[in-house]
């Protein structure tokens, strides 16, 4: 059967026993498949090659009416015959493009051949925790399939945490540049994770003051002397078979200890106190040559605090590393527990490690030690970086307000203000 399909014709068609299709009198080949569920398929019917009765008639799939409408279908019909005119076949090329990748797969392949062989263990890791939610969603379609929109909605259900959302993005439109580039994806496939605006991402920021030093201080003696306080229910049954109250303490390991007051006095990061090796350590010089990091090889200065706690600590025969994990050969795999407890018996709760390494930097930018010498310090590659503590370091400036300030007050309080001490020249 043959009649010219419009809307009106389509929503016309009823559903028979079996399927039929109902072709187009315009284009020849284009039709509707009707199945009896009501379900209705723009489809395309050609002869592949030269053609001919010989041939075997192939069909092509269009879309599925209501997602595609008649007039899209109909263009789509007749893009496909004019390649199909020009000695191409859609059908066969549909068939090699369900044999292809999917994501799973590439991401198999990124993981293995750019992730574990090229990035560094602290980023792999965020990798990885990217690259598994966008599997977890998406693994099982293939991976030339992937659309910009499901990336987008996996974005948006992120969106309570931006700062994971964004790596997310990032990490997803890595994964299919270097697809591209290995030739895995079709010849100039589109990114789906391009064009996708970020998450504004809050500054978090946190520096701690002389006050909570001291707190913090206070927590990692009691730490290593007498240990943590810890509490239970007393209403549990095995409670009463528990240590008495006034013994229900916890040392913390000295290699923990010794980890997080190396943190704060030397504003490194986490993994280069964690893995750093006595082989490594200048005593003369005061410093802790890393010969790789974030950002290549760095030197960590140690000042005669930081000198005095690698000092005191044990070495452990057979394992090479300062802070010594209960593992032969290996250093502690993180700080998390005893982290947790200090800040809990410190008041300091929600503190991030990685805050003492801004408070390091605080201290220095507020002694106007100057933003070039901080970033060498902390291992900073760009100056950029270090900016972030520009304001913290702006002496002048708060001699000016308190000036100002000082003049205002005496002003509105019809006192004369106090003349300000003049600075004095440079010789």
């Amino acid at each position: 059967m043959a009649t010219r399909l419009t809307k009106r014709t389509l929503d016309a068609l009823e559903p028979r026993e079996k399927q039929f299709t109902e072709f187009d009198t315009d284009i020849k080949g284009f039709g509707v498949r009707v199945m009896p569920s009501g379900a209705r398929s723009f489809i395309v019917e050609y002869r592949p090659g030269a053609g001919g009765r010989s041939v075997a008639k192939r069909r092509l799939t269009l879309g599925r009416y209501g997602a595609m409408t008649v007039d899209q279908a109909r263009t789509a019909a007749l893009n496909a015959l004019a390649h199909i005119r020009l000695g191409s076949d859609p059908q066969d090329e549909k068939s090699r493009q369900r044999a292809s990748l999917s994501v799973a797969d590439l991401i198999g392949l990124f993981t293995a051949e750019h992730v574990n062989a090229k990035l560094k263990v602290g980023t792999a890791q965020g990798y990885k925790i990217a690259l598994e939610k966008l599997r977890a969603a998406h693994g099982g379609i293939k991976a030339s399939q992937l659309m910009r929109a499901q990336v987008a909605a996996l974005h948006a259900r992120m969106r309570g945490n931006p700062y994971g959302a964004n790596r997310f993005l990032a990490v997803a439109s890595k994964l299919y540049s270097w697809g591209g580039d290995r030739g895995l994806l079709p010849e100039g496939h589109a990114n789906p994770a391009a064009k996708i605006g970020r998450y504004k991402e809050d500054s978090r920021e946190r520096f701690l003051t002389s006050g909570e030093l001291a707190r913090l201080g206070d927590a990692l003696r009691e730490a290593e002397t007498v240990g943590l306080p810890w509490t239970v229910d007393e209403k549990k049954p095995k409670a009463k078979h528990l240590a008495r109250p006034e013994n229900r303490r916890t040392l913390i390991s000295p290699f923990a200890i010794a980890a997080i007051r190396l943190l704060i006095l030397t504003g490194a990061r986490l993994r280069e106190i964690l893995h750093a090796r006595w082989e490594h350590a200048d005593f003369e010089r005061g410093i802790l040559f890393l010969p790789d990091s974030k950002t290549g090889k760095k030197p960590i200065f140690l000042n005669v605090a930081a000198l005095a706690v690698l000092a005191d600590l044990p070495r452990i025969v057979g394992n090479p590393h300062i802070i010594a994990g209960a593992k032969r050969d290996a250093p502690r795999a993180d700080l998390k527990k005893p982290w947790g407890a200090i800040c809990k018996a410190a008041g300091l709760e929600g503190l991030r490690i990685h805050d003492l390494r801004h408070s390091f930097a605080s201290v220095g930018a507020g002694a106007s030690m100057g933003l070039p010498i901080i970033g060498k310090l902390l291992g900073h590659s760009q100056a950029t970086t270090t900016q972030r503590y520009a304001h913290l370091g702006d002496t002048p400036a708060r001699a000016a307000v308190e000036t100002i300030g000082a003049a205002i007050s005496a002003a509105m309080a019809g006192r004369k203000p106090t003349p300000p001490i003049p600075s004095r020249k440079r010789e």
